[in-house]
Protein backbone atom coordinates (compact mmCIF):
# COMPACT_ATOMS: atom_id res chain seq x y z
CA UNK A 1 0.00 0.00 0.00
CA UNK A 2 1.65 3.36 -0.75
CA UNK A 3 2.10 5.40 1.92
CA UNK A 4 -0.13 8.75 1.55
CA UNK A 5 2.48 11.23 3.72
CA UNK A 6 5.31 9.73 1.65
CA UNK A 7 3.29 10.63 -1.58
CA UNK A 8 2.32 14.21 -0.67
CA UNK A 9 6.45 15.06 0.32
CA UNK A 10 7.53 13.53 -3.10
CA UNK A 11 4.98 15.30 -4.59
CA UNK A 12 6.07 18.73 -2.92
CA UNK A 13 9.58 18.16 -3.74
CA UNK A 14 8.50 17.87 -7.44
CA UNK A 15 6.63 21.33 -6.97
CA UNK A 16 9.55 23.12 -5.09
CA UNK A 17 11.99 21.93 -7.90
CA UNK A 18 10.04 23.03 -10.67
CA UNK A 19 9.88 26.43 -8.98
CA UNK A 20 13.80 26.72 -7.83
CA UNK A 21 15.15 24.79 -10.88
CA UNK A 22 16.30 22.07 -8.68
CA UNK A 23 16.35 18.17 -9.06
CA UNK A 24 16.38 16.52 -6.06
CA UNK A 25 17.47 13.10 -5.19
CA UNK A 26 14.15 11.19 -4.56
CA UNK A 27 14.35 7.64 -6.20
CA UNK A 28 17.16 5.01 -5.72
CA UNK A 29 19.39 4.87 -7.15
CA UNK A 30 20.10 8.49 -7.21
CA UNK A 31 20.76 10.42 -10.14
CA UNK A 32 23.87 11.96 -9.57
CA UNK A 33 23.54 15.04 -11.46
CA UNK A 34 20.89 15.56 -9.06
CA UNK A 35 21.25 19.46 -7.59
CA UNK A 36 19.91 18.30 -4.03
CA UNK A 37 20.35 15.81 -1.65
CA UNK A 38 18.66 14.72 1.45
CA UNK A 39 20.43 15.46 4.93
CA UNK A 40 22.32 12.78 6.80
CA UNK A 41 18.81 13.10 9.13
CA UNK A 42 16.75 12.54 5.93
CA UNK A 43 18.62 9.46 4.92
CA UNK A 44 16.15 6.95 3.79
CA UNK A 45 16.33 3.51 4.73
CA UNK A 46 18.07 0.93 2.74
CA UNK A 47 16.63 -2.83 3.27
CA UNK A 48 19.67 -4.73 4.63
CA UNK A 49 21.55 -1.94 5.89
CA UNK A 50 23.04 -0.32 8.90
CA UNK A 51 20.99 2.53 9.84
CA UNK A 52 22.18 5.84 7.75
CA UNK A 53 23.88 3.86 5.23
CA UNK A 54 23.81 6.01 2.27
CA UNK A 55 24.32 2.89 -0.03
CA UNK A 56 22.12 4.99 -2.63
CA UNK A 57 23.98 4.63 -6.07
CA UNK A 58 22.68 0.94 -6.92
CA UNK A 59 23.19 -2.59 -5.67
CA UNK A 60 26.57 -2.82 -7.63
CA UNK A 61 27.95 0.32 -7.16
CA UNK A 62 31.88 0.54 -5.49
CA UNK A 63 32.76 3.99 -6.08
CA UNK A 64 30.49 5.56 -3.42
CA UNK A 65 30.79 9.45 -3.13
CA UNK A 66 33.37 9.77 -6.35
CA UNK A 67 29.19 9.24 -8.57
CA UNK A 68 29.62 12.69 -7.85
CA UNK A 69 31.92 13.70 -9.69
CA UNK A 70 30.07 14.02 -12.95
CA UNK A 71 31.61 15.68 -16.14
CA UNK A 72 29.72 18.53 -15.45
CA UNK A 73 31.22 18.93 -11.70
CA UNK A 74 34.94 18.52 -13.37
CA UNK A 75 34.32 20.93 -16.20
CA UNK A 76 33.53 23.61 -13.73
CA UNK A 77 36.26 22.59 -11.50
CA UNK A 78 38.63 23.21 -13.74
CA UNK A 79 37.70 26.78 -14.22
CA UNK A 80 39.60 26.81 -10.38
CA UNK A 81 42.83 26.77 -12.91
CA UNK A 82 43.95 30.43 -13.01
CA UNK A 83 47.93 30.57 -12.31
CA UNK A 84 49.00 26.63 -13.57
CA UNK A 85 50.80 26.20 -10.50
CA UNK A 86 51.41 22.62 -9.47
CA UNK A 87 51.87 21.07 -6.09
CA UNK A 88 52.32 17.95 -5.53
CA UNK A 89 50.59 16.44 -2.07
CA UNK A 90 52.52 13.31 -1.90
CA UNK A 91 55.52 12.60 0.82
CA UNK A 92 58.22 10.27 -0.20
CA UNK A 93 57.59 6.51 -0.22
CA UNK A 94 59.99 6.22 1.70
CA UNK A 95 57.94 8.44 4.88
CA UNK A 96 57.20 7.64 7.28
CA UNK A 97 60.64 5.65 7.75
CA UNK A 98 59.00 3.73 10.67
CA UNK A 99 54.84 3.63 10.04
CA UNK A 100 52.72 3.41 12.64
CA UNK A 101 50.01 0.96 13.98
CA UNK A 102 52.88 -1.51 13.67
CA UNK A 103 52.86 -1.15 9.63
CA UNK A 104 55.78 -2.43 7.52
CA UNK A 105 57.93 0.52 5.92
CA UNK A 106 58.59 0.87 2.20
CA UNK A 107 61.23 -1.37 0.45
CA UNK A 108 62.99 -0.46 -2.90
CA UNK A 109 65.38 -2.68 -4.76
CA UNK A 110 67.15 -1.99 -7.84
CA UNK A 111 67.33 -4.74 -9.99
CA UNK A 112 69.86 -4.83 -12.86
CA UNK A 113 68.72 -6.16 -16.07
CA UNK A 114 72.66 -4.89 -17.79
CA UNK A 115 74.95 -3.19 -15.75
CA UNK A 116 75.56 0.78 -16.78
CA UNK A 117 73.18 -0.52 -19.83
CA UNK A 118 69.25 -0.83 -18.00
CA UNK A 119 67.53 -1.47 -14.90
CA UNK A 120 64.56 -2.03 -12.99
CA UNK A 121 62.90 -1.16 -9.64
CA UNK A 122 60.88 -3.64 -7.23
CA UNK A 123 58.99 -2.16 -4.52
CA UNK A 124 57.56 -3.56 -1.57
CA UNK A 125 55.23 -1.59 0.27
CA UNK A 126 51.95 -1.67 2.65
CA UNK A 127 49.71 0.86 1.36
CA UNK A 128 48.77 2.25 4.48
CA UNK A 129 52.32 3.27 4.90
CA UNK A 130 52.50 6.46 3.62
CA UNK A 131 50.17 9.04 1.71
CA UNK A 132 47.06 6.79 1.40
CA UNK A 133 43.22 6.49 0.59
CA UNK A 134 41.69 4.41 2.57
CA UNK A 135 39.55 2.51 0.30
CA UNK A 136 35.91 0.50 1.12
CA UNK A 137 37.40 -2.75 1.86
CA UNK A 138 39.88 -0.96 4.79
CA UNK A 139 37.34 -0.18 7.32
CA UNK A 140 33.95 -1.91 7.75
CA UNK A 141 30.85 -0.77 10.11
CA UNK A 142 31.89 -2.89 13.35
CA UNK A 143 29.16 -3.70 15.08
CA UNK A 144 27.17 -5.28 11.40
CA UNK A 145 30.37 -5.97 10.56
CA UNK A 146 29.44 -4.52 6.65
CA UNK A 147 31.88 -2.66 4.51
CA UNK A 148 30.26 -0.07 1.90
CA UNK A 149 27.17 -1.50 0.06
CA UNK A 150 27.00 -4.63 2.12
CA UNK A 151 30.61 -5.95 1.23
CA UNK A 152 31.62 -8.28 3.84
CA UNK A 153 35.39 -10.24 4.58
CA UNK A 154 34.28 -13.02 2.66
CA UNK A 155 34.14 -10.92 -0.14
CA UNK A 156 37.75 -9.51 0.37
CA UNK A 157 39.39 -12.58 1.33
CA UNK A 158 38.93 -16.15 1.21
CA UNK A 159 37.38 -19.04 -1.50
CA UNK A 160 34.85 -16.53 -2.52
CA UNK A 161 36.30 -13.37 -2.70
CA UNK A 162 35.34 -11.42 -5.54
CA UNK A 163 35.85 -7.52 -6.59
CA UNK A 164 33.76 -5.70 -4.55
CA UNK A 165 34.91 -2.44 -3.02
CA UNK A 166 38.10 -3.27 -4.76
CA UNK A 167 40.19 0.21 -4.90
CA UNK A 168 40.60 -0.70 -8.85
CA UNK A 169 36.77 0.41 -9.45
CA UNK A 170 38.19 3.79 -8.10
CA UNK A 171 40.92 3.86 -10.60
CA UNK A 172 38.77 3.25 -13.50
CA UNK A 173 36.63 5.66 -12.53
CA UNK A 174 39.25 8.50 -11.70
CA UNK A 175 39.66 11.17 -9.42
CA UNK A 176 39.46 14.41 -10.61
CA UNK A 177 37.40 17.80 -9.05
CA UNK A 178 37.51 20.81 -7.09
CA UNK A 179 39.37 20.68 -3.91
CA UNK A 180 38.92 23.15 -0.61
CA UNK A 181 42.21 22.96 1.85
CA UNK A 182 41.16 23.87 5.85
CA UNK A 183 44.53 24.73 7.29
CA UNK A 184 43.89 24.41 10.73
CA UNK A 185 47.57 24.64 12.05
CA UNK A 186 47.76 28.02 10.35
CA UNK A 187 44.84 29.20 11.88
CA UNK A 188 45.20 27.68 15.49
CA UNK A 189 49.14 29.18 15.17
CA UNK A 190 47.92 32.42 14.10
CA UNK A 191 44.94 32.26 17.40
CA UNK A 192 47.50 31.01 19.78
CA UNK A 193 46.01 27.50 20.25
CA UNK A 194 48.60 25.46 20.97
CA UNK A 195 48.53 21.72 20.61
CA UNK A 196 50.67 18.44 19.62
CA UNK A 197 49.58 16.61 16.51
CA UNK A 198 51.46 13.66 17.68
CA UNK A 199 48.62 13.57 20.24
CA UNK A 200 44.84 13.33 21.23
CA UNK A 201 43.28 16.44 20.10
CA UNK A 202 39.83 16.81 18.80
CA UNK A 203 38.82 19.44 16.40
CA UNK A 204 35.64 20.31 16.96
CA UNK A 205 33.00 21.57 14.09
CA UNK A 206 33.07 25.21 15.77
CA UNK A 207 36.97 25.40 15.25
CA UNK A 208 36.59 24.41 12.03
CA UNK A 209 33.50 26.78 10.82
CA UNK A 210 36.34 29.73 12.51
CA UNK A 211 38.95 28.42 10.79
CA UNK A 212 37.04 28.55 7.25
CA UNK A 213 35.42 32.18 7.95
CA UNK A 214 39.37 33.26 8.79
CA UNK A 215 40.34 32.11 5.15
CA UNK A 216 37.00 33.98 4.07
CA UNK A 217 35.28 30.39 3.38
CA UNK A 218 31.57 29.63 4.74
CA UNK A 219 32.31 26.33 5.59
CA UNK A 220 28.45 25.35 5.30
CA UNK A 221 26.86 23.22 2.02
CA UNK A 222 25.50 25.32 -0.56
CA UNK A 223 22.35 24.18 0.06
CA UNK A 224 22.29 25.94 3.47
CA UNK A 225 23.67 29.01 1.67
CA UNK A 226 27.64 28.13 2.30
CA UNK A 227 30.58 27.74 -0.05
CA UNK A 228 30.34 23.94 -0.19
CA UNK A 229 29.64 22.97 -3.51
CA UNK A 230 28.30 18.74 -3.71
CA UNK A 231 31.24 16.89 -5.07
CA UNK A 232 34.12 19.40 -3.42
CA UNK A 233 37.26 17.20 -2.43
CA UNK A 234 37.95 18.31 1.27
CA UNK A 235 41.24 18.74 2.68
CA UNK A 236 42.00 19.73 6.49
CA UNK A 237 45.89 20.43 7.30
CA UNK A 238 46.42 19.46 11.18
CA UNK A 239 50.08 20.47 11.17
CA UNK A 240 51.27 16.85 11.97
CA UNK A 241 53.68 16.66 8.66
CA UNK A 242 55.13 19.89 9.65
CA UNK A 243 56.13 18.45 12.67
CA UNK A 244 56.87 15.04 11.16
CA UNK A 245 59.80 16.71 9.65
CA UNK A 246 60.65 18.72 12.34
CA UNK A 247 61.59 16.16 14.34
CA UNK A 248 65.29 14.03 14.25
CA UNK A 249 64.51 10.48 12.51
CA UNK A 250 65.52 8.63 15.90
CA UNK A 251 62.48 10.60 17.28
CA UNK A 252 59.99 9.86 14.23
CA UNK A 253 61.07 5.82 14.34
CA UNK A 254 60.23 6.26 18.37
CA UNK A 255 56.47 7.99 18.01
CA UNK A 256 56.24 5.92 15.47
CA UNK A 257 56.85 2.33 17.47
CA UNK A 258 54.27 3.78 20.57
CA UNK A 259 52.33 0.66 21.25
CA UNK A 260 49.04 -0.01 20.04
CA UNK A 261 46.01 -1.05 21.69
CA UNK A 262 42.51 -0.98 20.95
CA UNK A 263 40.27 2.19 22.93
CA UNK A 264 40.90 4.73 24.46
CA UNK A 265 44.59 3.78 25.90
CA UNK A 266 46.36 3.58 22.73
CA UNK A 267 49.97 4.66 22.48
CA UNK A 268 49.19 6.13 19.22
CA UNK A 269 47.32 9.49 19.31
CA UNK A 270 46.84 12.03 16.95
CA UNK A 271 45.30 15.33 16.18
CA UNK A 272 41.79 15.02 14.10
CA UNK A 273 38.55 15.52 13.72
CA UNK A 274 35.82 15.62 16.50
CA UNK A 275 34.08 12.03 16.65
CA UNK A 276 30.88 14.57 17.36
CA UNK A 277 27.12 14.22 15.61
CA UNK A 278 28.22 18.05 13.76
CA UNK A 279 31.25 16.89 12.43
CA UNK A 280 28.79 14.01 11.17
CA UNK A 281 26.55 15.50 10.16
CA UNK A 282 28.49 18.50 8.19
CA UNK A 283 30.78 15.62 6.79
CA UNK A 284 27.47 14.50 4.98
CA UNK A 285 25.46 17.10 4.50
CA UNK A 286 28.02 18.61 2.16
CA UNK A 287 27.97 15.79 0.42
CA UNK A 288 31.79 16.16 0.00
CA UNK A 289 32.97 13.66 -2.99
CA UNK A 290 36.36 12.98 -0.45
CA UNK A 291 37.81 13.90 2.11
CA UNK A 292 41.40 13.73 3.43
CA UNK A 293 44.14 15.33 5.94
CA UNK A 294 48.15 15.01 6.79
CA UNK A 295 47.28 13.29 10.05
CA UNK A 296 47.97 9.38 10.10
CA UNK A 297 44.32 9.08 11.01
CA UNK A 298 42.14 11.82 9.69
CA UNK A 299 40.14 11.85 13.10
CA UNK A 300 41.22 12.37 16.60
CA UNK A 301 42.61 9.28 17.40
CA UNK A 302 41.82 7.49 19.66
CA UNK A 303 38.09 7.83 19.19
CA UNK A 304 36.66 8.67 22.83
CA UNK A 305 33.16 7.43 21.60
CA UNK A 306 31.98 4.13 20.95
CA UNK A 307 32.10 4.55 17.28
CA UNK A 308 34.85 5.81 14.60
CA UNK A 309 34.70 8.59 11.83
CA UNK A 310 35.95 5.93 9.64
CA UNK A 311 32.70 3.42 9.92
CA UNK A 312 30.74 6.82 8.58
CA UNK A 313 32.91 7.86 6.70
CA UNK A 314 33.68 4.21 4.45
CA UNK A 315 31.22 1.74 5.14
CA UNK A 316 28.18 3.78 5.61
CA UNK A 317 29.06 6.51 3.15
CA UNK A 318 31.17 5.57 0.74
CA UNK A 319 33.21 8.88 0.86
CA UNK A 320 37.15 8.15 0.29
CA UNK A 321 38.96 8.99 2.89
CA UNK A 322 42.94 10.33 2.82
CA UNK A 323 45.53 10.26 5.24
CA UNK A 324 49.02 11.49 5.65
CA UNK A 325 48.61 14.14 2.64
CA UNK A 326 52.08 16.46 2.28
CA UNK A 327 50.09 19.76 2.46
CA UNK A 328 52.58 22.17 3.63
CA UNK A 329 53.61 23.43 0.03
CA UNK A 330 49.99 23.69 -0.93
CA UNK A 331 49.18 25.69 2.61
CA UNK A 332 51.77 27.99 2.05
CA UNK A 333 50.69 28.70 -1.52
CA UNK A 334 47.18 28.72 -0.98
CA UNK A 335 47.74 31.27 1.80
CA UNK A 336 50.24 33.46 -1.02
CA UNK A 337 47.38 33.72 -3.37
CA UNK A 338 44.90 34.11 -1.11
CA UNK A 339 42.66 31.05 -2.20
CA UNK A 340 41.58 28.31 -1.11
CA UNK A 341 40.09 25.78 -3.64
CA UNK A 342 41.92 24.65 -6.35
CA UNK A 343 41.63 21.86 -9.10
CA UNK A 344 42.64 18.50 -7.64
CA UNK A 345 43.52 15.05 -9.15
CA UNK A 346 44.18 11.49 -7.40
CA UNK A 347 45.54 8.59 -9.64
CA UNK A 348 44.82 5.66 -7.53
CA UNK A 349 46.20 2.54 -8.24
CA UNK A 350 44.76 -0.14 -10.41
CA UNK A 351 44.83 -3.45 -8.28
CA UNK A 352 41.34 -5.49 -9.15
CA UNK A 353 41.08 -7.17 -5.33
CA UNK A 354 43.01 -3.65 -4.06
CA UNK A 355 42.23 -2.59 -0.58
CA UNK A 356 43.90 1.09 -0.54
CA UNK A 357 46.09 3.03 -2.25
CA UNK A 358 48.84 5.85 -2.64
CA UNK A 359 46.97 9.36 -2.88
CA UNK A 360 49.17 10.58 -6.45
CA UNK A 361 47.51 13.31 -5.79
CA UNK A 362 48.24 17.11 -7.36
CA UNK A 363 46.10 20.28 -7.10
CA UNK A 364 46.52 23.08 -9.24
CA UNK A 365 45.75 26.55 -8.92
Amino acid sequence: MTDPKNTTNQRLTQIRDLLTMNKTATTLPWDPDSTRFPNRKELPQIPGAPDGAAWVWGDDDYIGRLNLLTPSRVAAAAKEVRTGEIVPVNLPLTHPNQPAFNRESFQHEIKPLAENIAYDDIYHMNTQSGTQWDGFRHFAHMSTQSFYNNTKGADILGPKANAKCSIHHWAEHGIVGRGILLDYRGYATKKGIAYDPYDYYPISYEELYHCGKDQGIDIRPQSQGGDIKIGDMLLVRTGWTEQYWAKSPEERDRLGLRKHVLGKEDGQRYAGLSQEERVLDWLHDCYFAAVASDAPTFEAWPSHESWMLHEYILALWGMPLGEMLDLEGLARKCRERGRWFFFFTSAPANVPGGVASHVNGTAIL
